[in-house]
């Protein structure tokens, strides 16, 4: 868990009670004019009340222009990002002709198979010829082709089950499997920070949920003593069924899930493990299958593993994983695969090929070093980070690096000046992280040079000491110390 510094605290919270009241104030005039207007709808209720928007209107629109930056090329380890200018107060952007060419610190094309690739790019356009864009027809009809089959049975020999069904969306894997998975009269614990999309499916799914600390076995141990001995609420019958819900990697943290202390603890509580894999599938372990092959876990230990083909792979789309019976039950029951349209061929061809590179079956081994280039440089833009004294967090192998802003100012001071000295970078603020947990998100990528890497450190160096994010003394540099050990 972050620790966050008194004074930081202090300073962040007067800043967020500062914006809230100045908000309130202009939202008072608000409904003053709104009263001597004559543009309201007569008998209509406001379709977005007070409170529900205010968020959005007071704080959002004030820095919009540091999200949903529009590009105009592949997300590859440099990209053009469009130039955008406002007249009116950052309420509308509007888009200008002249791009910047950036460093890309932003996308999740850690592998680097999202730009043009020698072996996939070939692949997918003679895909594109052969299949069209897309199926029209969902996979229960139309939609199957026989690269669906191909990628469901290359998918489960990559991660070690015996079958798997693949989606079209990463995001419904999870919203739409899990309320298949489990409903009323169940019970799910979901690690406290995991992703909206697990959240919205266990909401969805009718069952009792709890929660327990973020990567804490010994409170998860606690969560499953303590709801087995109830039981059910009201009355207390036994649970029809237990699923614990975590990730492999969290993609706000950066952190690596304790795998094999939580399958223990379900092994001893007898509860399935659903094993979200989106961000390490493909991205750490040895051959690139995740973190049961970077922590030493046996696939099979793992129920139901998920993972998604829009960061490693270059492509779109999720995937489930587990025994014969379970993606029988999945092909049958979830709606994501009865009434949505099947996953576009082409994107189908790209993930096949990716992963054809990653097992060296395209005749290099350029999979292999892709694998070693981004731990390498996953490893040494974080420990750069960390001797220049930000607040970095995660593990070590992973791509994924909060580094800490706290305080809203910091929000676009910080994204602005990187843009301004043309580094992409993307900044998260609540909802997506809690209110006071403010931070810039890097990802890195097998496609970024040493050269690169140094201008990225550089620039983000410069930056922070500008807006104050340095929250740690800096480490002296090695020269310092044999300086001080020669007069010595």
């Amino acid at each position: 868990m972050i620790n966050i510094p008194y004074l930081t605290a202090l300073t962040t919270l007067f800043s967020y009670g500062l914006l809230f009241a100045f908000g309130q104030l202009r939202d008072l005039f608000r409904k003053f004019l709104e009263w001597f207007s004559s543009n309201k709808l007569q008998g209509y209720a406001p379709i977005c009340l007070g409170l529900e928007d205010f968020y959005t209107r007071r704080l959002y629109l004030r820095i919009q222009d540091c999200f949903g930056r529009p590009i105009a090329s592949a997300p590859d380890a440099w990209i053009d990002v469009v130039e955008r200018y406002s007249n009116d107060n950052n309420k509308t952007l509007k888009r200008t002709t002249k791009t910047t060419r950036c460093l890309n610190l932003g996308s999740y094309n850690y592998l680097g198979f999202a730009a043009a690739d020698e072996y996939c790019t070939p692949r997918v356009i003679e895909s594109l010829n052969k299949f069209s864009l897309s199926t029209c027809s969902t996979r229960g009809d139309g939609g199957t082709t026989t690269l669906h089959e191909e990628l469901e049975d290359l998918v489960a020999e990559f991660v070690g089950k015996p079958a798997a069904v693949v989606f079209g969306m990463g995001y419904v894997t999870n919203s739409a499997v899990i309320p298949v998975l489990i409903g009323k009269g169940g019970l799910l614990v979901s690690d406290s920070l995991n992703h909206n999309s697990i959240v919205n499916g266990a909401r969805g799914s009718g069952a009792t949920v709890r929660v327990f600390q973020h990567n804490t076995p010994s409170h998860l141990e606690e969560v499953l003593r303590e709801q087995i001995a109830d039981g059910q609420p009201r009355t207390h019958r036994p649970w029809k069924k237990i699923i614990v819900v975590v990730e492999g990697i969290y993609s706000m943290e950066g952190e690596l899930c304790k795998l094999p202390e939580i399958i223990a603890v379900c092994k001893k509580y007898k509860a399935y493990t659903y094993l979200d894999e989106a961000h390490s599938i493909g991205a750490v372990g040895k051959t690139g299958r995740g973190v049961c092959e970077l922590l030493g876990v046996d696939p099979a230990d793992v129920d139901i593993m998920m993972g998604t083909f829009t960061k490693s792979f270059g492509s779109c789309g999720g995937y489930i994983s587990g025994s014969k019976e379970l993606i029988k039950y999945l092909k049958y029951a979830s709606p994501a695969h009865l009434y949505a349209t099947s996953m576009s061929p082409p994107a189908v061809q790209q993930v096949i090929s990716a992963i054809k590179v990653i097992l060296g079956e395209d005749g290099s081994n350029r999979g292999a070093q892709k694998l070693a280039r981004i731990r390498e440089n996953s490893n040494f833009f974080r420990s750069e980070l960390q001797k220049m004294g930000f607040e970095v967090l995660g593990d070590n192998d992973s791509p994924v690096m909060p580094i800490m802003l706290y305080n809203p100012a910091k929000i676009p001071a910080f994204s602005r000046e990187c843009l301004n000295q043309n580094l992409a970078v993307v900044t998260v603020a609540f909802p997506a992280t809690p209110l006071l947990l403010a931070r810039a998100r890097i990802c890195l990528s097998a496609s970024h040079t040493k050269e690169d890497l140094i201008k990225g450190l550089e620039v983000i160096s410069k930056v922070g000491d500008l807006v104050g994010i340095k929250y740690f003394p800096v480490e002296p540099k090695k020269q310092q110390i044999e300086g001080r050990v020669k007069l010595e």
